[in-house]
């Protein structure tokens, strides 16, 4: 949680087209990564509210690189809607508001990177899955993101954090890690080496279809968590995507790995009961079918062979980088308890056994829904929606709980 500095933020909320008095401010507890707060405006006797936020050039090495794709990409997601006739745009994409100068950020005298974002009202997140309804929400969601960026113009994307998910590498890492062992680790987490050294045979599937062109290098989001969807407080109904600095070029089968890894296990990524940890099917039914019903306009057919696959790679890889972590002296990911990081990777690992073993099922499972999809002519019959329910609503700006309430905030970090 960053300290505030109400006199810091006062001089970098004049830097803003923002047009009003900046009454207060508070620090968010959204993302682990970049300096958030959220601010009230008086504006002609209205109380406006916006997100300020200072990149974490620690993480994010090439702010400038970041804020040109950040404007690429909501510019082009702005246009794409309004193209479409949408209403409350604003709502729907992430609104950058410009500073004094024209330009996306500020940078202040110390060197660093600032940037505001119009506040979207009525909504939240969560951290976790609850029902079928959101996983659809959740699949939904990403898939339009997905599916609106396909024809973005203009050179690559940058890559604000090169080979993000290349498995390959984490596995050196890992072997590495092993071989040196300097905080004598390696003992306690004897059987979570050898189960990664079984599946090394996963390691470079979707990276070897990608440098043969089998699959398409694309736009993708790149942190495919639930509570990166913020949802509508009213009808439960995706609105928009956040956390949009790791949108860079990849592919779409990464978000739909991480899709699955967040949202069809009932537990959390540090569960120590490995009993519960487990690939529910109609999660992950839901899950594909949203997916599907947004992304089938472009999805090939080796990119839908590779949907179920692209779950249990992603899991595999991020319990790799915990158990990188644990063996290297948790360096890299907080932690709240002894070997936190060895039972993260042993959920992950418990996960990719359940993907495994379902595997089969799941394949019938994404056939059967893409035909039943790619019937309905040109998507234009829209499919019933699991039945909605009740959604407990959050004060604006309230603090979530863990498991119920959502955060309020557009963009985090």
């Amino acid at each position: 949680m960053p300290i505030y500095q109400e006199k810091q933020l006062q001089e970098v909320s004049k830097q803003f087209q923002i047009y009003g008095d900046i009454l207060y401010a508070e620090p968010t507890k959204i993302g682990h990564i970049n300096e958030t707060y959220m601010a009230t405006y008086n504006q002609g006797g209205t109380l406006v509210r916006y997100i300020h936020q200072k990149i974490n050039q620690t993480v994010f090495t090439e702010p400038l690189a970041v804020m040109d794709n950040l404007m690429r990409v909501t510019t082009h997601l702005r246009r794409r809607l309004e193209a479409e006739g949408a209403r409350e745009v604003t709502r729907k994409a992430l609104t950058i508001v410009p500073a004094r100068d024209g330009k996306s950020y500020f940078c202040n005298g110390a060197g660093d990177y600032w940037r505001t974002f119009v506040f979207v009202e009525r909504a939240q997140t969560f951290e976790s899955v609850q029902t079928p309804r959101q996983a659809y929400e959740a699949g939904r969601a990403f898939g339009r993101f997905q599916h609106l960026l396909v024809d973005l113009p203009g050179k690559r994307l940058a890559e604000t954090i090169p080979h993000f998910h290349h498995t390959r590498r984490r596995y050196e890492a890992l072997l590495k890690a092993v071989a040196v062992d300097q905080y004598h680790r390696a003992a306690a987490a004897a059987r979570e080496i050898d189960f990664a050294l079984k599946h090394e045979n996963i390691v470079d599937v979707l990276r070897k279809a990608l440098d043969r062109g089998e699959i398409p290098e694309r736009v993708a989001h790149n942190d495919t968590k639930f509570n990166n969807v913020m949802l509508d407080w009213e009808s439960g109904e995706a609105l928009c995507v956040l956390d949009l600095d790791t949108v860079m070029p990849g592919s779409v089968l990464y978000d739909f790995g991480d899709m699955v890894r967040t949202t069809t296990s009932p537990t959390l990524e540090d569960e120590k009961d490995l009993s519960k940890v487990v690939m529910q099917m109609p999660m992950f039914e839901s899950l594909a079918h949203g997916y599907l019903e947004s992304a089938a306009p472009f999805l090939t057919e080796a990119e839908r062979a590779y949907l179920v696959f692209s779950g249990k790679l992603i899991t595999f890889t991020i319990g790799l980088r915990f158990l990188t972590d644990f063996l290297s002296g948790d360096k890299y990911f907080r932690i709240h308890r002894p070997e936190h990081n060895l039972d993260r990777c042993r959920t992950q690992f418990r996960l990719v056994e359940s993907i495994d073993d379902q595997e089969p099922a799941m394949q019938r499972m994404v056939k059967g829904l893409w035909n039943r999809v790619s019937a309905e002519a040109g998507l234009g019959l829209k499919k019933p929606k699991p039945a909605v329910p009740s959604t407990g609503k959050a004060k604006p700006g309230s603090r979530p709980s863990r498991r119920k309430s959502g955060r309020t905030h557009p963009a985090r970090g």
